[in-house]
């Protein structure tokens, strides 16, 4: 475990050691997206961890697929999400916002202006959508139009602008887990025959547009992007993973993002071949893996950084439990999402604990 606790550098972000938080929807906002003091003392909670990735956060209203969830297109949620920021630095802790276009993953009942969801194409994805009144079919989507998919690459970058105003470190592009990026990439979400479909070139060139137009408007040292190849979820399938992510990692590198934060999902050959292609800074979410194997990706050289999600959940002191070797909490998958403070900032810390002993 040794090599977790090495400082690493994410742009321009100095990080004390190698154990991030990953993005988790927590599904606690406001019905209008606005975060609340609860979200604020939930993250700095975790502020020990050497980065927080926020839950996925809708540029747009077109991209809110889920029940409360919080966006960053707005006033009030910029100064929403002022109060979390606020509270994660005064704790001493490092934050970025992850933008999250949920696409076609979505259902008109969640959304403010009850709008039908918008796509690469009019491809209508399997599974339900949880909404107020119970479960629904998710319907089909509206294809974007040319000119509106130039249209949803300012909505990121005008969300990215609004991040930094609301005090965040930097921005996550959620480019991974069947979303609107990861759709563009996937040939089964993707029938475009415009710029944007078709070759691998023009497949990967909205997850490139959206990349460096964050980075223009905030900076390279403060964009990064999560991928997740081969990862079915969300009905996605993709039959050509070791063709399009290295042709995308490629064209991303370039941009010289502060990191790019990849989901694990078995593919070790493809791994190390992206591994291999990314100059810069390396995050790796192998899901459900022991954290001893997460450090030995570090000391490896696989990883720069590992991200991990459950555990944080339920031990808001986790750097300190895993360094002074003390028994994790147990998450309760009950409370993942949605409610109150029960399962979100009521998990002990060790101190608490120690307190009532």
């Amino acid at each position: 475990m040794d090599a977790l606790w090495e400082p690493a550098r994410a742009g321009s972000l100095r990080l004390p050691h190698r154990l991030a938080m990953a993005p988790m929807t927590r599904s606690r906002s406001t019905p209008e997206g606005v975060p609340t003091a609860l979200n604020a003392e939930y993250y700095a909670q975790r502020a020990s961890t050497a980065l927080i990735i926020t839950e996925g956060t809708q540029p747009s209203s077109d991209g809110q697929g889920y029940l409360l969830t919080p966006g960053i297109h707005s006033p009030a949620q910029v100064a929403g999400w002022r109060k979390v920021t606020d509270a994660v630095h005064a704790e001493g802790g490092r934050i970025v916002i992850q933008l999250m276009h949920t696409g076609r993953i979505a259902h008109p009942e969640n959304t403010p202006h009850g709008r039908q969801p918008v796509a690469p194409s009019a491809i209508r994805p399997a599974g339900l959508m949880f909404t107020a009144a119970g479960m629904r079919e998710m319907p089909t989507p509206r294809a974007l139009s040319t000119d509106e998919v130039a249209a949803t690459v300012d909505d990121f970058r005008r969300a990215a602008a609004y991040a930094v105003e609301a005090g965040a470190d930097g921005v996550e592009i959620h480019g991974a887990n069947g979303y609107l990026i990861h759709q563009f990439l996937s040939g089964n979400a993707n029938e475009r025959t415009d710029p944007y479909g078709g070759s691998v070139a023009h497949r990967i060139r909205f997850a490139v547009d959206v990349a460096a137009a964050v980075a223009d408007e905030i900076g390279a040292g403060r964009t990064s992007i999560r991928l997740s190849p081969g990862n079915p979820y969300n009905d996605i399938r993709e039959d050509d993973t070791h063709e399009v992510y290295p042709a995308l990692v490629r064209a991303l590198a370039p941009l010289d993002l502060a990191y790019l934060h990849l989901i694990h999902a078995g593919d070790e050959e493809l791994l190390r071949t992206l591994r291999s292609l990314w100059p810069g800074t390396l995050l790796l979410n192998r899901a459900g893996a022991e954290l001893g194997v997460r450090a030995k990706d570090v000391s490896d050289g696989l990883a720069d950084v590992v991200t991990v999600g459950a555990p944080v959940l339920a031990n808001p002191d986790l750097v300190e439990r895993l360094r002074s070797g003390a028994p994790l909490n147990a998450p309760d998958q009950a409370t993942f999402y949605g409610g109150g403070a029960s399962g979100y900032t009521d998990y002990p810390a060790l101190s608490s604990a120690e307190g009532t002993r």
